[in-house]
């Protein structure tokens, strides 16, 4: 008897959504960890005040934190579909190239500076609004065919 299960695949735009998805949430906890957070006593649920580090280079708040993990979820979520994926990277994209903008607008003193942005985190804004960008419009979300897969060889 020939057994026959249907296997879907991701496209390659699925599976880089899938794990940058997965690595923004690892960022997100790890912004609350000791050690690989500096100064986690003194992080703030957002604002300019806070002091805490991620590894000791990205000044972070709790809602800093929690919008990478939210963004995270965002991923894995729209990794499932190709034409999500594609919207999660140009998006997302846009959207970090945003934020590398008004870090550049704002007094990092002001109460205007609310998650709080750095010039370290204007770099990385910059580096992920171009790659996430770069990765939507050059991954190929080809739709998932369903392949036949035979368990039992007939005998």
């Amino acid at each position: 008897m020939v057994s026959m299960r249907l296997r879907y695949t991701r496209s390659p735009v699925q599976a880089a959504a899938l794990v940058v998805g997965v690595l923004f949430i690892v960022v997100g906890v790890i912004g609350f960890i000791p050690g690989i957070t500096t100064h986690v006593d003194e992080l703030d649920p957002a604002g300019h005040r806070s002091d805490a580090q991620l590894f000791g280079v990205f000044t972070v708040s709790v809602l800093h934190n929690v919008l990478h993990v939210v963004y995270g979820v965002a991923g894995i979520v729209m990794a499932r579909i190709g034409r999500w994926s594609h919207l999660y990277f140009i998006g997302g994209g846009l959207l970090y190239l945003a934020l590398w903008l008004y870090g550049l607008a704002i007094d990092v003193n002001s109460p205007a500076n609310f998650m709080p942005i750095d010039n370290a985190d204007n770099w990385l804004h910059l580096v992920l609004g171009l790659g996430m960008v770069a990765l939507g419009a050059l991954l190929r979300s080809r739709r998932p065919r369903p392949s036949e897969i035979s368990g039992d060889s007939p005998r």
